[in-house]
């Protein structure tokens, strides 16, 4: 009798075991299910990068990414199909309880998607030249020069009236008339009275084009963009383009002279073009470029912003294709987007000098000044003021004879830089040479 109710004490104990184990188990699973004790995630998104858009400085086009610091998880909308750049999530814990229905709303990180706008901001043309592109009210004039300048640069915009740039009528019945392109200075202070100051220039040389966006490096974009479609309303049977900096010596006799018997209705665009050219990932570089804004490895063939030579249709099929293609902040290397997507091959002429002249090695104390070498050229690049002023004078000497002109080459310009073994190597960009000068001192 004792051994049974031993037996059955053993079942009993048992029994409750069982049941305590299954109540503890049923216990877990609920408060699992209510939340308690489950860590709270903070998602911050930042993104530390920035569309070409924002680099470019369009008023207006950009907004500050939102950061979501909140203790509560956002909701955030599914990203399109749009290629995005990675974004940061950092993830702390807290140990603090969320209902079901929350957790079910929670998102995971995502990648916000970049703003793509391809559409030109239309900015307001504060200094118009409506009757530039008209002679006697009717015709249109065979070259066409504009400069690219700022507000502060009055003495360079008068070396260039009074020497390459200037207008008028040359040999043949050539007419030759001249812009000037310029933004609305950054710093205001250092130019006091600026917009008047630009307004009796205007009224005096009736030559200058003048938008509303500051004028920075990266608004060169804009800048060339804005010409193209001013060209397209306003000069639309020009017959050829020359578009350079007001610090080039233009030899305008040679560019009249490789203009003779080309077609201004068929595509031409010459310069000192550039192939194999690579993004410069340098961030301390001025033409710093990072991989979310342009993740090719290579540039499309471009012209040097020195100076060049489009024809008047192929003008007009790039103001087309800037409207198409999004902006970047290199204008340069814009230009040749375009020129790509309208199927255009500049050809390069080595008469366009875009990086200057370096000295001889030959004789590096040399100071003399050779105006048969430079009256070969087309454009000489990273001049000073008084050395266009001098160049024009010496090359407009009558007693001066020269001959041999530079001739186009289907050969384009291609990058090479000295490996560690001495052997040059091509398609190297990642040295920066916009800031070097490499025009001699005369």
């Amino acid at each position: 009798m004792r051994r049974l109710l031993r037996v059955k004490g053993d079942v009993l104990c048992s029994l409750l075991l069982l049941l305590l184990f299954c109540l503890l188990f049923y216990a877990q699973k609920v408060i699992l299910s209510t939340g308690w004790d489950r860590p709270l995630l903070k998602l911050e998104m930042n993104s530390s990068t920035s569309s070409s858009r924002t680099l470019l400085g369009a008023k207006g086009q950009s907004k500050a990414v939102p950061r979501l610091t909140d203790t509560k998880v956002a909701i955030l909308k599914p990203p399109s199909k749009t290629k995005t750049p990675q974004v940061k999530a950092t993830i702390q814990v807290k140990a603090k309880g969320k209902s079901k229905s929350r957790r079910k709303n929670a998102a995971k990180p995502t990648r916000r998607p970049l703003p793509t706008l391809k559409r030109q901001p239309k900015l307001q043309l504060i200094i118009d030249q409506p009757d530039k592109c008209l002679i006697d009210g009717q015709h249109a004039p065979y070259l066409l020069i504009a400069v690219k300048s700022i507000a502060a640069d009055f003495d360079k915009r008068q070396v260039v009236r009074r020497t390459w740039g200037k207008e008028g009528v040359f040999p043949n019945g050539v007419t030759i008339r001249t812009v000037f392109l310029l933004g609305v200075p950054r710093n205001k202070s250092a130019l006091p009275l600026w917009d008047q100051l630009l307004a009796y220039e205007s009224q005096s040389f009736k030559d200058i084009l003048l938008w509303d966006f500051e004028d920075t490096f990266f608004n060169l974009t804009l800048k060339e963009t804005h010409f193209l479609k001013w060209v397209n309303s306003n000069c639309t049977h020009i017959k050829f383009i020359f578009k350079g900096d007001a610090d080039v010596y233009v030899n305008i006799e040679n560019i009249l002279e490789l203009l003779d018997g080309q077609e201004p209705e068929e595509d031409l665009f010459v310069g000192d073009i550039i192939v194999n050219a690579k993004p410069i990932r340098r961030r301390s570089s001025k033409y710093f470029v990072p991989e979310f804004v342009y993740g090719g490895s290579l540039y499309p063939s471009y012209a040097g912003g020195g100076g060049f030579v489009m024809s008047g249709y192929t003008a007009r099929r790039l103001s087309l294709a800037c409207q198409q293609v999004e902006l970047f902040p290199i204008d340069d290397v814009f230009l040749g987007m375009c020129l790509q997507l309208i199927g255009v091959k500049p050809s390069r002429h080595q008469g366009f000098r875009t990086f200057g002249i370096p000295r001889p090695s030959a004789a590096p104390n040399l100071q003399t000044f050779d105006p048969c070498f430079y009256r070969e050229l087309m454009v000489v690049h990273s001049l000073s003021g008084p050395q266009i002023w001098l160049m024009w004078n010496l090359l407009h000497d009558p007693k001066v004879s020269c001959h041999n002109r530079a001739k186009t080459t289907s050969k384009p310009f291609s990058w090479r830089s000295e490996d560690r073994a001495g052997a040059k190597t091509q398609n190297s960009m990642n040295t920066d040479y916009g800031d070097t000068r490499v025009f001699v001192t005369h």
